[in-house]
């Protein structure tokens, strides 16, 4: 769906988190799917470090094409 968020709001200035969340909610494709989009107002713990055992722990299976920045992640 990223493809669709940059096209709905290419040209537009981002003045606000309320402008975004509307941009990206107001996005539906030619399939018909919608996208619904919320602001989300409790805090996200920062600078969290994944360990090595847990990226260990994934199932990562790359993409043919640059899968050092695509990837699937299987669950366990």
């Amino acid at each position: 769906m990223f493809c669709h968020i940059t096209q709905n709001w290419r040209g537009r200035p981002l003045t606000s988190y309320a402008v975004i969340v509307q941009l990206i909610g107001n996005i539906r494709t030619t399939a018909g799917f919608k996208i619904r989009a919320e602001l989300g107002d409790h805090p996200y713990p920062a600078k969290e470090k994944v360990t090595p055992e847990q990226l260990a722990g994934l199932q990562l299976t790359p993409a043919t094409f640059h899968g050092e920045w695509n990837y699937t992640i299987a669950p366990h």
